[in-house]
């Protein structure tokens, strides 16, 4: 069977040291696991030696890839499926919280984890390579210039840990940039105390005019009296994720008086 040629900006894997490094880093009591584009396997094979009972469900676009995956893994615990994960809702493949794992295409990234975001209770770990640059600005803490709109909503859910760096000969083809593993593991914040797309709003609107104050940049959200509202004199990143949570809440509440007035 032919190697599946790269597609959708995938970048194969090409390092079992590395495939090792990155299967390593799943809760080791985790045994519901989703790949997220397996490609030519590599990753794949490394999670299949972990110990324990566990079922590994790969998730892949490309029918090529597909063929070849099944051609080359003769494996009970392993389930391949072609579908496109951005259209697949995530309950269809576990109903109960798992990890998900993955090289993640470099231009969908962003995608995925707006995904992972919309299902957030049922994705509990989530153990990624992605473009290092992406990394740093999802990691990144109020204060930072690469502090952004993905930063916070994922910092909002998750606990948010830079794994390594991974150099661009251990790819074929090699990338133009340097890679990271990230983990995400999903923290204790649940509902927020306000509409979730109130939320969303906010933190975006802030973002799209970064240089400007709150008070500026949200013209459009406040109320026409936004006295008592906090953080307006600031700029979005100079809040962090608790003090965006609480602006929006104040937001919310502003507005709920004067629908009562």
């Amino acid at each position: 069977m032919v190697r599946p040629k790269k597609h959708l900006g995938q970048h194969f894997l090409n390092d079992p040291n590395i495939a090792g490094k990155i299967a390593g880093l799943i809760s080791t009591n985790q045994n519901r696991i989703c790949e997220l584009g397996p490609g030519t396997g590599m990753l794949t094979r490394a999670i299949l030696k972990r110990d324990g009972h566990f079922q590994l469900k790969a998730i892949e676009i490309d029918k090529e890839s597909v063929a070849f995956l099944k051609e080359t893994f003769d494996d009970e615990r392993l389930i391949i499926t072609e579908m496109d994960f951005l259209k697949v809702n995530l309950s269809d493949i576990y109903p109960s919280p798992f990890s998900l794992i993955g090289n993640f295409p470099y231009n969908i990234s962003s995608q995925i984890f707006f995904k992972i975001l919309e299902e957030k209770d049922l994705v509990a770990e989530v153990v990624c390579m992605i473009q290092k640059e992406v990394a740093e600005r999802i990691r990144a803490s109020h204060g930072n210039k690469t502090y952004g709109i993905l930063s916070v909503f994922l910092q909002t859910w998750y606990d948010i840990q830079y794994e390594f760096t991974v150099n661009e000969h251990v790819f074929i083809p090699p990338p133009k940039v340097k890679s990271a593993v990230i983990r995400l593991t999903r923290n204790t914040q649940g509902e927020l105390p306000f509409d979730e797309k109130k939320y969303f709003r906010v933190v975006k609107t802030a973002f799209n005019q970064r240089r400007k104050t709150l008070k500026n940049a949200l013209k459009t959200i406040l109320p026409e009296n936004p006295g008592g509202i906090p953080f307006l004199d600031q700029r979005a990143e100079q809040l962090s994720v608790k003090q965006f949570i609480q602006l929006t809440a104040k937001i919310a509440e502003t507005e709920k008086q004067y629908r009562r007035l």
